[in-house]
């Protein structure tokens, strides 16, 4: 046994009780529902839930401060001249913002203050993003601070790396968002990310095929569509499906042809079994980790600048997207390029379907709201698609741009398409056996 294997594997309660405590604390707050109030969801999203409702005019405060934030640090730093695209979404920032004080102060057209337009991107989406990102972050301290997540990492390589060509810890990446946000998932990347533990292109791959909507959102999806009585069939098809369509886009361009170079080694320490050298990386972390309120505030702060960069540009992206997908024909263009698959998928009325499915790029909601009267198949497909197709303009996409991922805005368009295509395909064989078996209606 080497050296290093032998000082983390010696006895040690301390760090075993520190990774204990902590890390089950993580789980609690990231993966177990908690009923209160007749709402089911993780502890964290109940807190950024009840300052939304119960403590609005501080929530708002904070968002507000965030995004104020978050427009003017581009232009204090200098980074709006880092590039186009920099200068750009900086722009959009100031724009964000700009679109917050009218929204709360009832200043603007009427067309913006639509049920679907300025209302649900600040209510439903910059509000709670604002909210939950950095209680996420503090929450995270306790799931990837001290231990767990090499433990995990080790464990799930066998599993991981082979199908999906990330490293073993991504398995929490993955489960933290289907259970959390995307924007949880990105955080918990972003921050592996820059800690070296993740490659370019497995960054990628977790940014763009793991940081789904919550399972909390497909509820308000699968409600939309009519699809509650059939809710653990969708749940869990869903799911695979998501996941199956990862496996594939990790092997083909553009993602595939990212800098891989970097991240964690695969080879288990002479002598010393998986579970052995699992326990060895995660004893090793819980001991050298910093302490706790270090943790804590560095995560919050990481968590602040994540979400002071993300909710302005939400704000600004996503309205930009909702009123071109209302007023121009640009999604009814990019539609068309889906018309093929929908035929070839055998859903019914493929223009209307594939423009519905279209719209989900700018907002991923709207193909729920344009196809709730559509037949069984087609609105199984449109909850399918709606998750499974990860990015889109109103949310994760800026998301992404908010963190250090190496992925430029035309390379998450491409990849938005290919698991679009994917996901109809697959949702359709899925949706077509389903309805003949009686387990949609």
């Amino acid at each position: 046994m080497n050296t290093s294997a032998a000082a983390a594997s010696a006895p040690n309660p301390t760090a075993a009780l520190r990774m204990l405590a902590y890390s089950s604390l993580g789980l609690v707050m990231f993966f177990l529902p908690v009923e209160i109030a007749g709402k089911t969801t993780i502890l964290f999203d109940h807190a950024a839930t009840w300052l939304a409702t119960q403590q609005r005019p501080l929530a708002i405060a904070f968002v507000l401060a965030l995004m104020a934030w978050g427009a003017a640090s581009p232009f204090i730093k200098g980074s709006w001249r880092a590039s186009t695209t920099a200068t750009v979404f900086s722009a959009l920032k100031v724009l964000g913002l700009v679109l917050a004080l009218m929204y709360l102060t009832g200043t603007g057209p009427a067309v913006l203050f639509q049920k679907d337009m300025l209302p649900f991107l600040f209510d439903k989406l910059a509000l709670t993003v604002g909210l939950i990102v950095p209680l996420g972050a503090v929450a995270l301290a306790f799931l990837v601070g001290f231990g767990l997540l090499e433990l995990v990492g080790v464990l799930m390589q066998p599993v991981m790396r082979p199908i999906w060509r990330t490293p073993g810890h991504s398995a929490i990446d993955a489960v933290a968002s289907f259970v959390g946000s995307y924007s949880v998932g990105l955080l918990i990347t972003n921050r592996v990310y820059l800690e070296g533990k993740y490659t370019a292109r497995e960054a990628a791959i977790i940014a763009t095929g793991f940081s789904t909507v919550s399972a909390a959102f497909m509820i308000i999806v699968a409600k939309t569509l009519n699809l509650m009585d059939a809710w653990n069939f969708y749940f869990w098809s869903t799911f695979v499906i998501a996941f199956a369509v990862t496996a594939i886009t990790a092997w083909i361009p553009p993602i595939s042809r990212m800098d891989n170079s970097g991240g964690v080694s695969d080879t288990l320490p002479v002598g010393r079994s998986r579970w052995q050298a699992a326990w060895d990386a995660g004893m090793h972390q819980a001991r050298s980790a910093p302490s706790l309120w270090r943790v804590l505030s560095e995560n919050l702060r990481d968590g602040i600048a994540m979400a002071s960069a993300v909710v302005p540009t939400i704000l600004a992206v996503g309205l930009i997207g909702l009123l071109l997908a209302r007023y121009t024909p640009v999604f009814d263009l990019l539609g068309l390029l889906l018309v093929p698959f929908v035929w070839i998928a055998g859903l019914a009325e493929p223009m209307l379907t594939a423009k519905a499915l279209a719209s989900g790029l700018a907002e991923m909601f709207l193909p729920a709201i344009q196809l709730k009267g559509a037949d069984p198949v087609v609105r199984y497909v449109a909850a399918v698609v709606s998750v499974s197709s990860v990015l889109f303009f109103s949310g994760s996409i800026p998301c992404v741009l908010a963190t250090r991922i190496p992925l430029s805005l035309r390379q998450m368009v491409a990849v938005w398409f290919v698991r679009t295509v994917l996901s109809l395909l697959m949702a359709a064989a899925i949706g077509h056996f389903a309805l003949a078996q009686g387990w949609i209606a």
